[in-house]
């Protein structure tokens, strides 16, 4: 997948990581796979440390809904983490971010709309967020969600 582009992923469990170094080194059957790296920790550390306007891509892909009202500070779809994004990436880059989970997304597109002067949101129709677009990878998450009959919603931004 994109050979030519290189991947950086954030994952605040050991166990998380472990088993994607497990899919990235070739040990679960699949081909191993040069162009990812894998942090242990806070995706919001690894933004930090990349120089502003350096991506063209930032993916959150099924991010932790963060259910209870006193813990909503926590989801990365908040004004703090979509400024941090906004800066590292570049004009005409893209945000993307899917979730099959109907409160968060209610809450992600009110915290988009405050951010309209960094981001263009990329939907004309309802297929463009009911179907996954291409060079969007499915995670475990959202072909677990899709075997419990969930729908999932698929949303793009681009940098201005």
């Amino acid at each position: 997948m994109l050979p030519d582009h290189g991947f950086i992923g954030a994952e605040p469990f050991l166990n998380g990581v472990a088993q994607a170094l497990s899919h990235i080194d070739g040990e679960s059957g699949y081909s191993p796979i040069g162009n990812i790296r894998i942090q242990h920790g806070n995706a919001l550390d690894v933004l930090r440390r990349i120089p502003d306007g350096a991506l063209s891509f930032v993916y959150l892909l099924h991010p932790d809904p963060w259910p209870k009202a006193r813990h909503i500070k926590r989801r990365m779809m908040n004004d703090g983490p979509l400024a941090l994004i906004a800066a590292k990436l570049k004009p005409g880059g893209e945000f993307r971010f899917g979730t099959d989970h109907p409160i968060y997304l209610r809450h992600a597109l009110m915290v988009m709309r405050r951010h309209t002067d960094r981001f263009a949101w990329q939907i004309s129709t309802p297929a463009d967020f009911q179907q996954r677009p291409g060079g969007w990878p499915e995670t475990r998450y959202e072909a677990k969600a899709r075997a419990q009959g969930h729908e999932v919603w698929y949303f793009r931004w681009i940098r201005k």
